[in-house]
């Protein structure tokens, strides 16, 4: 393949090789250790042509795996009809997108399209400003320690994690964490200052950690008995990763307002954020607005990857595939065990998880570390039980060369 390589070149943006041409990439990720140029499926292919087994699907995102041929023929034909028009007009596929959402969330609500998670989850903040006013005094909004919901400023004030709060202080006021899990934290946080609880079924960057039925339900409860809403954030949850279409369907819950991305688009990038008619009615004409939200090419995407995955079943197919994942690796040498729902998981292990990604890069399988301890599995959901299989001999023989490593070492 023609022209600089890409790994390189981001190299040399921290430094590293001060004979290439400066990387006009700002260094805002580590340097790449791959430069990828195609996929199919559960694979990719790099540079040179080698193949890897992918077990993140881009952070959850192509959930259908790499260049599906439905998806792909969905995108290629609107690219040839119509990119784009502004809001001020309706679009063909908008409306059919927002229906099938409103469907799986159980019907009764409104969707706004944008074009990310953090943009979702933005909105879903704004919608919480205008459903309690702080003329009202309701402005507040809980959240979780651990959670994660976004890099924009609000929905990074929203996320419990200190740490990467402290280069951008001051954040947005009004936002205040409490511990995961733990109803009575909860209970104590809601005060009449509040206007919404955000939460995520299952925390994906706090380590997939998930949340207890009775969690979520008493959540629900709370929030109905003080009026506030009860916002869930499904942006790597949702759309049938964890077995379910939505993660907290498992809790038998309603929320207010649910914010989702990542598998809408299997890789276009496309964010919503539904709300009950109730909640979104707190919204007036010029409140909100984006301006490729709900464009024809995201939407086209987004119609035809709801038909593959309503078709196949894929809350199923999750549940099926993340039982196969865990009974191949739980008990085995070097695994402490496997937590999370679906095809969401997390492999607590007895060494270092930055290693063991690092290994299996090398080995060609894509995984990553969600913390110094686990690696994260997010494979496309229609991943085969071959490809299930070689994911696990793949990683408990890659726990075992780092083992041997870390032992030579010490």
């Amino acid at each position: 393949m023609s022209g600089p390589d890409p790994v390189a070149v981001h190299r040399h943006a921290v430094g590293a090789d001060p004979g290439l041409e400066r990387c006009p990439i700002m260094g805002t990720y580590g340097p790449p250790s791959v430069t990828f140029v195609r996929g199919e499926g559960s694979w990719l292919v790099d540079r040179e042509g080698r193949r890897y087994l992918d077990l993140l699907s881009g952070l959850a995102v192509t959930s259908l795996g790499h260049a599906h041929p439905e998806v792909a023929e969905a995108i290629s034909e609107q690219s040839r009809t119509l990119l784009h028009v502004s809001n001020l007009f309706a679009t063909e596929h908008a409306p059919v997108v927002a229906g099938q959402l409103d469907e799986l969330l159980g019907g009764g609500g409104q969707v706004f399209f944008c074009n990310s998670g953090a943009e979702a989850v933005e909105c879903a903040l704004k919608l919480a400003r205008r459903w309690g006013p702080a003329a009202a005094g309701r402005f507040a909004v809980v959240s979780a320690l651990g959670s994660f919901h976004g890099r924009t400023l609000a929905a990074l004030a929203a996320t419990g994690q200190p740490a990467k709060h402290e280069p951008f202080q001051p954040l947005p006021e009004g936002f205040r964490h409490v511990s995961f899990d733990d109803v009575a934290a909860l209970d104590a946080a809601v005060t009449t200052d509040v206007a919404a609880v955000l939460l995520e079924a299952v925390q994906g960057e706090g380590g997939v950690q998930p949340a207890s039925v009775e969690y979520l339900r008493a959540a629900r409860e709370i929030c109905t008995e003080r009026g506030v809403l009860l916002m869930i954030d499904e942006v790597q949850t949702g759309l049938g990763r964890c077995g379910d279409w939505f993660a907290h369907q498992a809790a038998g819950i309603r929320p207010d307002v649910v914010s989702m991305a990542k598998a809408l688009g299997n890789g276009v990038p496309i964010g919503a954020c539904w709300a009950t008619a109730e909640a979104a009615a707190s919204f007036r004409p010029g409140d909100h607005a984006t301006t490729y939200g709900g464009q024809p090419l995201a939407t086209a995407a987004a119609r035809r990857v709801l038909e593959v995955m309503r078709r196949e079943d894929v809350p199923a197919l999750a549940r099926r595939a993340g039982a196969r994942f865990a009974s191949g690796l739980e008990g085995e040498p070097g695994v402490v065990g496997v937590r999370g729902r679906g095809l969401l998981l997390a492999v607590e292990l007895e060494v270092p998880a930055g290693e063991v990604a690092a290994d299996l890069l090398a080995s060609g399988v894509v995984v990553n570390a969600v913390t110094p301890t686990a690696i994260r599995l997010a494979p496309s959901l229609l991943v085969t039980d071959d490809e299930v299989d070689l994911g696990v001999s793949a990683l408990l023989a890659s726990i075992a060369r780092v083992a041997e490593r870390t032992g030579e070492s010490n």
